[in-house]
């Protein structure tokens, strides 16, 4: 199929190209510092710094007014004043969230018995305060499909973190480097954002109308986020109850490795699927549902050829880039990339419902979701450990799946033949995982 350069499809193309590019590359500069730190820290400080990081994004998560998505969707989306407000809303939710991850650290530390906590996790939130000043220009960018540009900034902003980061834990040589190269990470992205995207600079702005269609569309955006977070992060916050420190650390380290095939996708899926879903609708047209049916399917597609070779190669891999502290993080490697199969399959269905503006359903949607996630989590954990927490997350991906369903088909978007056919690669390979073993 050929697109003309400016169409919806070749914008597409483009955005997907740009996002897997940068994801891949960004995944190659996180493995080589990797790599370098933990030859320079001890596990124990990969534990602690899991953690915190997610908390960290607990709090984000947990406040998240679906500002990004509101400047994607909205048709005031390029409006100053409607970019002005977002900006606002995002610096006082920054200095909201500063204040109140200071007073929940020593709660925490105790729950987790880690008394170090409680000195890392008010300094770690400082990148909440520094991160709300993100430009809204990042999100317009977004908008317009304009991800080559943004791209190239964010790998900027990365290396240039991640080389402060490895100094610091060279002259440090404990988590508190972690913790000191995240904040001024944040402070390099937000600067080279701000001067690399160029435009003009947000002003404090506190306009009713924009506020107005921001808690409309927010309050479900930040009911679902909270879902959300339980989703994606549960695990570590669950496993940091039932594991050491150490343990946890090597977890992350595999985590880190296996969980490739979903990040990346999840990073394509939100850039890509928003302004299709939005543009071209699938119940609109035959052609437009082919158009959409066939982007996923190509991508989930190549994503199962990434878990394939994680899974086969996961130990492999691990005692070629590690140091003998890291082995058993090979095996969890294979695991994880294999519970990751029924989440593939349904991989871009979850933004329709942001694009078509309807917060509220996805909000259903993602608590339902949520439920089911944490019940097989907390089981699997509680009965069988680290094996049983990984074992409950496949389960309740496979129980999500007539949930998700119901969803998509309100908008006309689901894709059965393509479900299936993903199902069934899904399956072949986990089955020729087991057979090899």
């Amino acid at each position: 199929m050929m697109w003309r350069r400016d169409s919806l499809g070749a914008r597409a193309l483009r955005s997907s190209t740009w996002t897997t590019f940068g994801y891949v590359v960004s995944q190659a500069i996180r493995l080589a510092s990797n790599l370098i730190l933990t030859r320079l820290l001890v596990p124990e400080a990969f534990g602690v710094m899991a953690l915190v990081t997610s908390l960290i994004v607990g709090l984000q998560m947990f406040s998240d007014m679906g500002t990004g998505p509101a400047v994607q969707k909205s048709a005031s989306g390029d409006d100053p004043e409607f970019l002005d407000t977002v900006w606002t809303v995002q610096v006082v939710r920054g200095v909201v969230l500063t204040g109140l991850a200071a007073a929940i650290a020593w709660p925490v530390a105790w729950l987790y018995g880690e008394p170090i906590f409680a000195q890392v996790f008010p300094v770690a939130a400082l990148s909440l305060f520094i991160g709300g000043f993100m430009p809204t220009a990042v999100d317009t960018a977004m908008r317009h499909l304009q991800v080559g540009r943004l791209t190239r900034l964010e790998l900027l902003a990365q290396l240039l973190g991640i080389a402060v980061t490895i100094a610091l834990a060279a002259a440090m040589r404990s988590v508190w480097a972690l913790v000191w190269g995240g904040v001024v990470s944040s402070a390099i992205s937000v600067a080279v954002m701000r001067f690399g995207l160029g435009g003009r600079a947000n002003r404090l702005c506190w306009a009713p109308g924009p506020l107005q269609e921001l808690s409309g569309f927010g309050r479900w955006i930040l009911l679902s986020t909270i879902c959300g977070f339980l989703i994606f992060n549960g695990d570590r916050l669950v496993l940091g109850a039932y594991l050491s420190m150490d343990e946890l650390g090597i977890y992350n380290i595999a985590y880190f490795l296996g969980s490739v095939p979903i990040l990346l996708g999840s990073a394509i899926s939100g850039r890509l699927f928003i302004p299709l879903y939005r543009d071209s609708p699938p119940a609109e047209s035959p052609e437009n549902a082919r158009r959409i049916a066939a982007i996923r399917l190509r991508l989930s597609g190549f994503l199962l050829v990434l878990v394939a070779v994680l899974a086969f190669s996961g130990e492999w891999l691990v005692n070629l880039l590690y140091d003998p502290r890291y082995a058993s993080a090979g095996y969890l490697v294979k695991l994880i990339a294999l519970i990751q199969i029924p989440a593939l399959v349904i991989l871009g269905y979850d933004v329709i419902a942001l694009a078509r503006g309807d917060s509220r359903r996805l909000f259903v949607v993602q608590a339902i979701r949520a439920v089911i996630y944490m019940g097989c989590l907390l089981t699997g954990a509680h009965v069988w450990g680290l094996h049983g927490a990984l074992g409950g997350q496949a389960a309740a991906a496979v129980l999500m799946y007539p949930v998700t369903v119901m969803m998509v088909r309100h908008y006309g978007a689901w894709q059965p033949r393509s479900d299936m056919l993903l199902g069934l690669a899904g399956g072949a390979v986990a089955a020729a995982l087991f057979w090899s073993i």
